[in-house]
């Protein structure tokens, strides 16, 4: 069997590991979305609830509120535009500007989300997480070992 180098590296590797984990907690969640019938990606969700908290946004506001590049924003709306999830039209005051706002289809989905789907990622997660202390890579061993172990579907 051949080493895990990323995660035998500790410190030096833990951005790749933590990307790595980001990867397959993505996939976690789209399994569950894929489970309960909803036609978005995981990243997908952050980005409405963005919107569903704020009011209609900026691209740029929305890439702020999550951390993002304009870029990346930008290529989730237009995911989203295709979908009828968003819509985007110009700023009052500055026609370059696209404000970004949920659809009825998208409220639907955010309502969705927040009752049957949002609880479970979340209680996976924190089954996982909430009694570990000590050092991050320490617990990062125990998520990526967890999420091995038994996967979010098992575990709802």
């Amino acid at each position: 069997m051949v080493e895990d180098l990323v995660r035998g590296r500790g410190y030096l590797t833990l951005g790749s590991r933590l990307r790595r984990i980001g990867e397959m907690l993505q996939a976690e969640t789209q399994s569950v979305m894929a489970a309960h019938g909803v036609p978005l990606q995981g990243n997908h969700y952050p980005t409405l609830a963005a919107i569903d908290e704020n009011g209609p946004l900026t691209i740029g506001n929305l890439a702020e509120a999550l951390g993002i590049s304009q870029p990346g924003a930008t290529r989730i709306v237009a995911q989203l535009i295709k979908m009828g999830v968003v819509s985007a039209g110009p700023g009052p005051e500055d026609q370059r500007q696209k404000i970004v706002s949920l659809t009825d289809y998208g409220q639907k989905l955010v309502e969705e989300g927040r009752a049957k789907v949002w609880p479970l990622i979340y209680g996976c997660v924190a089954q996982m997480l909430d009694d570990q202390r000590g050092p991050i890579l320490s617990q990062l061993d125990h998520l990526e070992d967890e999420i091995h172990r038994k996967p979010f579907l098992e575990r709802i």
